[in-house]
């Protein structure tokens, strides 16, 4: 959920490139300035990071308690620059050397031999919060898949992905923050899954411009529609018919996930909450606009957030979070 909630748009996969003897030129976030880099000018790094990104989602918002902030950053730092490098255009061709070149260093990171600025924060806040270091190794897996997988066959293929992509960002926020009930990872996987799959059914338009289906090939034949009519960016109503079918799926996922937001405390809650409603919001523009995500992509906007911000304040806000909310969108 830092991420989800940390995009999941990537281009296809690259073609493997010779090594060459000359030296290459640095790769933006992955090549920082020169040390050295303490403990506090690595987070600072992170904080750079996180500023230098939009994100439609709240990332280490004020209602996280200051001590746990820098450590949320670290860990959107270390998976936001994994999935710019399989996704943004400034990394075309250089792809996989970038995913090497990161899963290298989680690999010392986790060995305390730690060089580049974001996993010296994260290799801290590993040792200070315990967390487990699978589930940032399963995030690097899915980006290495979305270099190469453009189509799912079934649901079921497609939360195959999702279980590496999504739900490692959900346990991480829980563990983090000291949540470490089996039942609680449960809820955060629904959440983490349905909040991809909003992603995915935003970018449905796209995705098929790019060769990329992540509606699973069983649906579009069960609602009639061919890659053909889907690249032709136009709803027709088998297309429509498809597109609800996605929403009310991933509704489901948000109510079975919903139960989690109860069970938090005040540390974790309001910040989820957020989270949640962003997403359904989103789900509930898609259905606004007849499920036609063509003309436009469904979009959090300025009216869209007082809607969120009053609806979560109704449900958890305190008296002295009111304030809060209302600077969180500036």
């Amino acid at each position: 959920m830092i991420r989800t909630i940390f995009k999941g748009r990537r281009e296809g996969s690259e073609s493997a490139t010779p090594a060459l003897s000359v030296a290459k030129a640095p790769i933006r976030w992955l090549d920082p300035p020169a040390g050295p880099w303490p403990v506090d000018r690595a987070y600072a790094y992170c904080e750079e990071f996180a500023r230098a990104h939009t994100e439609s989602y709240p990332v280490a918002s004020r209602f996280v308690p200051s001590a746990l902030r820098p450590h949320v950053v670290a860990l959107y730092a270390f998976a936001r620059s994994a999935d710019d490098f399989a996704d943004e255009p400034e990394y075309d061709g250089r792809r996989t050397e970038a995913l090497d070149r990161w899963e290298e260093a989680l690999g010392r990171c986790a060995h305390g031999e730690a060089d580049h600025p974001v996993f010296i924060a994260l290799a801290d806040t590993i040792e200070k919060r315990d967390l487990p270091i699978p589930p940032l190794e399963d995030m690097l897996t899915a980006f290495r898949m979305d270099l190469d997988v453009r189509r799912y066959s079934t649901f079921h293929s497609l939360r195959g992905f999702t279980a590496r992509s999504a739900e490692p960002v959900g346990r991480l926020l829980l563990a983090l923050f000291g949540y470490r009930d089996p039942e609680l990872v449960r809820y955060a996987d629904e959440i983490s899954t349905a909040l991809q799959l909003t992603n995915f059914w935003q970018d449905v338009a796209a995705d098929a411009a790019r060769d990329r289906v992540y509606i699973p090939s069983e649906d579009l034949h069960f609602f009639g529609v061919t890659e053909a009519e889907l690249k032709a960016l136009k709803p027709t109503q088998p297309l429509r018919d498809l597109l609800r079918f996605q929403v009310q799926r991933t509704r489901s996922l948000y109510d079975r996930g919903r139960p989690l937001l109860e069970k938090l405390g005040s540390d974790l809650r309001m910040e989820l909450t957020l989270i949640w409603l962003v997403g359904t919001t989103i789900l509930d523009k898609i259905e606004a606009a007849g499920f036609d995500v063509f003309g436009q992509r469904p979009t959090i906007r300025r009216r869209d957030q007082a809607v969120i911000m009053a609806r979560a304040a109704k449900e958890w806000a305190s008296g002295s979070t009111l304030g809060a909310l209302k600077a969180l969108w500036p």
